[in-house]
């Protein structure tokens, strides 16, 4: 397996439940926790409620707010894969750096940075936010002050009395300008596209409430099912439900009003593109931020970057002593693509880039055998917490191992049709989504400009594609 996140800490609880002990996880850091553990930027805070965001069958009754910051989701991490027994089965420091099919011993051949291995069974589970997107901007590497993204933080910069530079205005960067507005002389954000933002909720988890979850498990698992179905009903809207769209459209646009008094402003922070083309962002001191005299919102374009300072393209010079780059990641193509070959010698990203980015319910792609995706093309959720997709796709590749060891399979591979048809699927289901007629571009496409990276409705829907192998829709060997 590669990759100790949400995905690998979870995959390896459920298969030593299963009865697969015979696993090892390769992690390229010096510790467990994957995204958790690289974002550690001011105000880094999760942007799904805590009860949601956590495993199914590990509930935390121990979360402190109602959206539980980097460092408690991080320990929660920690704690499920000390207390599972997950450490044992992990080699830090260890990254891959080549994976080949050997279609003579039908097998994996791995090459890593701590030598060579051999494994039936290959698991991707890097995430979708595993390498950030470092923007091309002229002049950058001349700056003379401290330039760093979102998800390499450097905490040895003192951001007292400083002139921030905040590029990108993302989930990442309305997080970041509340929280170093409260330090910095000034913050400059550099606004490409306004997004579309919503309240956020925060409110701490009172002591008494911690101690009924403990006590009552039940109630927590309670909390948890109506927050789950109160977000699955967005995912209607997002696919022809136009008139459940328009009232969360008519909330996200009070939202603006309310926090954001000058008119022009308003303007300028008003989206122009429909309501979930892009990922909504979930705030309530984000605007407020932006209208505090110390905190300038920048919408002319970027021209260059000169040693102390950015350009923008009507000319006008800001100077800077820090540049934040708040730009997101290469979510659409993932740097561990471009390390798995198959069995005709292709890599899984020239084999994406010739036939078309996808994976068989975001999990199996033809010509890779014994090969499972987390949150692959078509796995992913724009509306509600990821771990509800990764949990699903956890069952699944449990149960095909299952299958394999019941029935003697030495290999498995999706059939080139089945995947053809599940790609043609989520490609029809797309048509007439704001994803492809919201007048936008976001990460969730690729290059084609196609949505490859979302499940097209609801989750539930999903689990239940993903309830059981479904072994007809694979070649197998014995």
């Amino acid at each position: 397996m590669i990759g100790a996140g949400f995905a690998g800490i979870g995959l390896v609880h459920q298969l030593r439940s299963a009865g697969f002990h015979d696993v090892v996880v390769l992690e390229r850091a010096d510790s467990v926790g994957g995204a958790w553990r690289d974002n550690t930027y001011p105000g880094c805070t999760c942007d799904i409620p805590s009860n949601l965001y956590s495993y199914s069958f590990a509930p935390n009754p121990n979360w402190t707010s109602s959206f539980a910051g980097q460092a408690e989701i991080l320990a929660y991490l920690r704690d499920c894969a000390r207390r599972w027994g997950v450490d044992e089965h992990v080699e830090l420091g260890t990254e891959l750096t080549a994976a080949e099919w050997d279609e003579q011993d039908r097998c994996w051949l791995l090459t890593t940075s701590r030598g060579r291995l051999r494994a039936v069974v290959l698991v991707v589970a890097t995430g979708p936010f595993a390498r950030p997107n470092l923007p091309d901007i002229p002049g950058l590497d001349r700056f003379t002050g401290s330039v760093f993204h979102s998800a390499d933080w450097d905490h040895d910069v003192d951001l007292t009395a400083q002139r921030i530079a905040v590029v990108g205005t993302g989930a990442s960067a309305v997080q970041i300008v509340p929280a170093v507005a409260e330090k910095a002389k000034q913050v400059q954000v550099y606004q490409r596209t306004p997004p579309w933002v919503m309240p956020k909720a925060v409110r701490p988890v009172p002591r008494a409430v911690r101690a009924l979850y403990r006590r009552v498990p039940l109630a927590q698992r309670a909390v948890r099912a109506v927050q789950y179905w109160t977000r699955e009903i967005p995912a209607l809207a997002l696919t022809g439900r136009r008139r459940l769209l328009a009232a969360a459209k008519r909330q996200a646009r009070a939202h603006l009003a309310a926090q954001v008094p000058d008119p022009e402003l308003r303007r300028r922070l008003t989206p122009t593109y429909s309501l979930f083309c892009k990922r909504v962002l979930i705030s309530s001191d984000y605007y407020p931020t932006l209208t505090r005299p110390h905190v300038e919102l920048v919408t002319e374009p970027i021209q260059r970057v000169e040693a102390n300072g950015i350009v923008t393209a009507d000319g006008a010079e800001r100077l800077a002593d820090v540049i934040v780059l708040a730009t997101g990641f290469t979510v659409t193509d993932p740097p561990v693509a471009h390390r798995l070959f198959g069995r005709d010698g292709r890599s899984l990203a020239e084999t994406w880039r010739v036939d078309g980015r996808s994976a068989y319910l975001g999990t199996s792609v033809a010509g890779f055998p014994n090969l499972f995706l987390f949150t692959g093309p078509g796995a992913g959720t724009g509306h509600t917490s990821l771990l509800v997709m990764i949990e699903a796709q956890i069952r699944y590749v449990v149960d095909c191992l299952r299958v394999m060891a019941r029935d003697g399979l030495r290999d498995i591979e999706v059939r080139p049709e089945v995947q053809r048809r599940f790609a043609a699927e989520v490609q029809r289901a797309m048509t007439g989504s704001v994803w492809t007629s919201g007048g936008c571009t976001s990460y969730y496409l690729d290059a084609t400009g196609r949505n490859t990276t979302l499940w097209p409705g609801p989750t539930w829907t999903f689990r239940r594609r993903t309830a059981r192998f479904d072994v007809a829709s694979y070649r197998i060997r014995r």
